[in-house]
């Protein structure tokens, strides 16, 4: 048993971490919001496993300092036919297993679902968006939404009318359909009754309320109104609906605090926006923070600051680590290197999970890189630790295999006389 380390694995691995990050970014980036999150998230953990095992595997077989000259010449074989089994499969549905019972929710809060738009038509309209990019900014939206989310939309100047009921979009198709609906607005010039809109989003959504899922308003307008504020967001409050809103107070400073007086009763979120080209960005903003949630993003919504799913992300990264190292081990079919690297990779996956937790921001270039510091600590740390857990080489004795004309075994690739310490 010896502490030694292969630089050239080490270089290796890291850029096996790096290459392995580069194209989960890539399968995150295109398929999330079309396939699953555990999908998702199962595919780039296994893609960064199978770089790394397998750059780690061709720097040993270019140079085997750590399971030794022996299972070069003899297993590397089968350490090829083990490469996507032990890491690519394995680490998937390590991954899938973990990033479903990191979205699994806690208590009463119920994850976001079903969306209500609710979008001022006033005349007042007609002068803060004469180019109706409103409507543009909710389609856009829509656009974004994954096919697990229902929506229907809700326009209110004089009166509020509910124009699309709760629809899942579960294809291009429906969204399309929800888009021909918006397209049909245009602004009145009838005034502006927020209360009469939030009394019509709480019928329909008491209408088609499906006790799993939970529900968010966004609320849009520039004008202002009287609102029994308790008689109003009574009933919100007590289902725990979230009120977010986009207010405007270049137009009306009133209205605005209005909105934001709204979303902080409800804990919602309130966006002032000055320009109408930016109501886009707003929606966008709000829509990321309903309460996505997986091991590799930012946590957002109600359970954002959970102590439960902070230290849940940290030992799953943990588990992740250790699950890379063990497939490394299985992959060179030795087992005092699965101990090392598995020892290695629960150390490394603590680190990066530390990393990712306190790290991520929503921002999609620094989160990009805070995943790639993660993906680079696992990968280095676990070349590395076999300075400190000690390896033996990878050898078979084979008991009583004689070669003609000697007394000895032949064991981990030579043969040694009884009696002797010659070596032949």
């Amino acid at each position: 048993m010896q502490r030694k380390v292969n630089l050239l694995m080490l270089l290796f691995s890291v850029i096996g971490g790096a290459i392995g990050c580069v194209i989960g970014e890539v399968l995150l980036s295109r398929l999330y919001g079309e396939l699953p999150s555990i999908v998702v998230v199962g595919l780039y953990i296994g893609v960064v496993a199978l770089c790394i095992v397998l750059m780690c595997l061709i720097a040993e077989m270019i140079d085997p300092r750590l399971n030794g000259p022996s299972w070069r010449q003899r297993y590397v074989g089968t350490s090829w036919k083990l490469l996507v089994p032990a890491s690519l499969v394995m680490l998937f549905m390590v991954g899938i297993i973990l990033e479903l019972l990191y979205g699994l929710n806690v208590g009463s809060v119920k994850p976001v679902k079903d969306i209500v738009l609710v979008i001022d038509n006033s005349g007042s309209m007609r002068e803060t968006d004469p180019k109706d990019e409103r409507y543009q900014a909710a389609k856009s939206l829509i656009g974004q939404m994954d096919s697990d989310k229902r929506v229907a939309v809700v326009e209110f100047s004089d009166d509020a009318k509910l124009i699309q009921p709760f629809i899942a979009l579960k294809d291009t198709e429906t969204k399309t359909q929800v888009y021909n609906t918006i397209d049909t607005l245009k602004a009145t010039d009838g005034g502006t009754e927020i209360a009469r809109a939030l009394q019509e989003s709480m019928k329909h959504i008491n209408d088609y309320k499906e006790i799993s899922r939970g529900t968010m308003v966004i609320l849009l307008s520039d004008g202002f109104t009287e609102v029994d504020m308790n008689s109003i967001l009574a009933e919100y409050e007590q289902q725990g609906i979230i009120i977010n809103a986009v207010g405007m107070s270049s137009v009306n400073s009133e209205g605005s605090r209005l909105l934001n007086d709204i979303a902080n009763r409800t804990h919602g979120q309130f966006i002032d926006v000055d320009n109408v080209s930016n109501l886009s960005f707003a929606f966008q903003q709000i829509y990321d923070r309903i309460g996505n949630r997986t091991l590799l993003t930012e946590r957002t919504g109600p359970m954002q600051d959970s102590t439960y799913y902070s230290v849940f992300r940290v030992i799953a990264i943990m588990a992740i680590g250790a699950a890379i190292g063990l497939s490394l081990g299985l992959v060179f079919d030795n087992r005092h290197l699965a101990r090392s690297f598995g020892i290695g990779g629960s150390v490394a996956g603590l680190i990066a999970g530390l990393v990712l937790e306190f790290g991520l921001t929503g921002h999609t270039m620094s989160d990009s890189m805070i995943r790639l510091l993660a993906c680079l600590i696992i990968a280095g740390i676990i070349a590395l630790f076999t300075l400190i857990v000690p390896v033996k080489e990878n050898g078979r004795l084979q008991e009583g295999r004689h070669r003609p004309g000697h007394a000895g075994v032949i064991t981990e690739g030579y043969e040694r006389k009884k009696g002797s310490s010659k070596g032949f």
